[in-house]
């Protein structure tokens, strides 16, 4: 059967189709353009290319740059490396928020934070250098107090109570959880001490080593016995 054409020689696709719609497959892509459509091959190529730490490094800060002109961290936070260990600090517009061991895992610490504080959690590290610089001061032995501002809206009650009179103890000195319950006024509340400093959000900065039970042991502590230990010799040897 012969093909049919219009008068004018047209086929009828080309009849239906207007005359200044162009077909995907008359479109010249041109040399070296990405398809973004259908190209599966383009996107799993892009995707797959390896990329270095500094590439990474430099988009991160980009990245930093970015959300800070934007006004769009919440929460800053950085990790540095202790005798104690790994450290994460965490800080709002408000002040230092957080500082955490390794071993309360610092994933889940940024997970807390973004249930608590904001989702808008970013590593932004000079938001943080102060704090960073001051405890590495401590633990180098040529700070005894700290001078930062501090966010205290992770705390409560009769535990944030108990945190604010912490810093009362002075670098060297310790307390019993007695001692703390009687200076907050309430001496029965032994255990609310305890509790108070166990869950301390800004240990080190925030003295809860320094509480020791009635009998002079440790007690417990939340980045560990040796890390209480070790935070109780620099400070007694200096």
């Amino acid at each position: 059967m012969n093909a049919v054409h219009a008068a004018d020689g047209r086929s009828p696709e080309d009849v239906t189709r207007p005359e200044d719609v162009t077909r995907p497959e008359d479109v010249t892509r041109p040399e070296g353009a990405v398809r973004t459509v259908g190209d599966h091959e383009d996107m799993t190529t892009l995707l797959s290319t390896p990329v270095d730490d500094d590439t990474l490094g430099r988009l991160h800060r980009r990245l930093e740059r970015a959300a800070e002109r934007a006004d769009l961290v919440d929460v800053a936070y950085t990790t540095v490396d202790s005798p104690v260990g790994t450290l994460l600090l965490a800080a709002t517009p408000r002040g230092l928020v957080r500082v955490a061991y390794a071993r309360e895992d610092h994933d889940r610490v940024l997970e807390t934070l973004g249930q608590k504080l904001s989702p808008r959690i970013l590593r932004v590290p000079g938001r943080l250098d102060r704090a960073a610089r001051e405890i590495d001061e401590y633990f180098g032995g040529h700070r005894q107090t700290f001078d930062l501002t501090l966010d205290l809206s992770l705390s409560r009650g009769f535990r944030r109570l108990v945190q604010t009179r912490l810093p009362e103890i002075g670098y060297g000195q310790t307390r019993s959880y007695r001692d703390m319950a009687e200076l907050v006024g309430n001496p029965k509340a032994v255990r609310a001490v305890g509790t108070a400093c166990a869950t301390n959000p800004l240990p080190i900065v925030v003295p809860c080593h320094r509480v020791l039970r009635t009998d002079g042991t440790p007690g417990g502590y939340i980045g560990g016995l040796e890390a209480k230990t070790a935070l109780l010799n620099l400070e007694a040897t200096a």
